[in-house]
């Protein structure tokens, strides 16, 4: 395939657009919240409706199922009438949805996860996508910085879950979080983010056998690294609990590891993408990962469980913004189309992966360290992608 050059103005005043970067920022900080505190809160509502591992595992099939369908209505959204109307429309169906987790029912608990999910799948890709197409060849170090944000609300998401616990606050936490999401709608709503103009010239087509091609692979990369994250995440205070013994509720407290990897990992990338080749990073993270997240699943003190989650956060952190950058890069303007099929693959997959975590469990007699075994093929898969994709040849 030839490579793809999209050259990308900057379509605001540098002050407007940091000001939008800066709130999409704060966007995604609420958004990690979210769709993370269901991890550490994972315990508490498998006791209060006497779930199973199968059961409990479809909070995470229907908000990432629900995303899915958000992804692909917001795609041709996102295409007609640009990036605001599904970035703050996401941003108010995570608040509704939120405000309705800690339902009385398991059914109306589900229910609520599939409204907040169908805000991640408007708010997620149009962020991801405004970034990548508004910073040209610094998308990559951008990126990263914004999903570093939504890394800090993802660790926030443990800490947050444990003080809730312990003071009996779970509702009211969970009404602040989604008050602060709608409100962050409605002054998003308010700014002009204008449409970051494309410029393609003609090597942008590509030949259509490669074009596909890359479009495929990367598909899988998209699929299998969200399934690979949400699938450690999800699962990981539950995993962290039945793998140790604890005198106290800080079992809570793995994903937070997970997630300071993430976060630590997604700061460092910024600086280092500006010097090292995205390849060779994701390749490196890659290995990483399943160092961490087989440590993860084997250990059986708490110090060797947190020590896991942290390294396997630490090697994913890179990977998808690294994702979202090849497919801005590649495929130019046509990646606000053909990002509609990924950012759909990537919430298949995370409706899929962390589900089939809790059957492989179940049927393994609730063994979450034989349901772990499925992110941890998961790395392999990227692995192998990331050899097939040959992303060095691409420019």
């Amino acid at each position: 395939m030839m490579p793809l050059k999209t050259q990308t103005a900057v379509a605001e005043p540098q002050t407007a657009q940091s000001t939008i970067f800066y709130l999409l920022c704060a966007g995604f900080v609420l958004n990690g919240i979210v769709i993370c505190l269901i991890g550490p809160l994972l315990p508490v509502f498998r006791e209060k409706w006497a779930l199973d591992d199968s059961r409990a595992g479809l909070f995470s099939t229907m908000q990432f199922a629900s995303s899915m369908a958000g992804v692909l209505i917001s795609s041709p959204l996102i295409s007609a009438k640009g990036f605001k109307p599904a970035i703050t429309l996401g941003l108010i169906l995570l608040g509704i949805g939120f405000a309705l987790l800690n339902a009385s029912s398991f059914a109306l608990a589900l229910a609520a996860s599939a409204i907040y999910g169908l805000g991640y799948g408007f708010a997620t890709p149009g962020t991801n996508l405004w970034v990548g197409e508004s910073y040209g060849e610094r998308r990559a170090s951008a990126l990263n910085v914004a999903n570093l944000a939504w890394g800090v609300g993802a660790i926030a998401s443990a800490p947050l879950a444990l003080f809730a616990i312990r003071a009996a606050h779970v509702t009211l936490l969970l009404y602040i979080v989604a008050a602060l999401c709608v409100f962050l709608g409605i002054v998003l709503f308010r700014m002009n983010f204008g449409q970051p103009p494309h410029h393609e010239t003609a090597a942008d087509g590509g030949s259509g056998a490669g074009t596909f091609a890359a479009a495929v692979l990367l598909g899988i990369l998209f699929f299998v690294y969200v399934g690979t994250e949400v699938g450690t995440s999800y699962w990981a205070a539950m995993h962290a609990q039945r793998a140790a013994v604890w005198t106290s509720k800080n079992f809570t407290l793995a994903p937070m590891f997970f997630f300071a990897g993430l976060l630590g990992g997604r700061g460092a990338a910024a600086a280092i993408l500006l010097r090292v080749k995205e390849a060779m990073v994701a390749v490196g993270g890659i290995l990483l990962a399943a160092a961490g997240e087989l440590l993860f699943l084997s250990a059986h003190a708490p110090t060797a469980v947190f020590v896991g989650a942290f390294f396997t956060g630490l090697g994913l952190s890179s990977l998808y913004p690294i994702w979202v950058a090849w497919l801005s890069k590649w495929f130019g303007a046509r990646a606000r189309k053909v990002g509609g099929v990924m950012f759909a693959l990537a919430a298949a997959g995370a409706s899929t992966m962390p589900a089939l975590v809790g059957v492989v469990s179940r049927y393994a007699n609730d063994s979450l360290r034989m349901g772990l075994l499925v992110p941890l093929t998961g790395c392999a898969i990227m692995l192998l992608t990331v050899a097939l994709l040959r992303p060095s040849t691409r420019g």
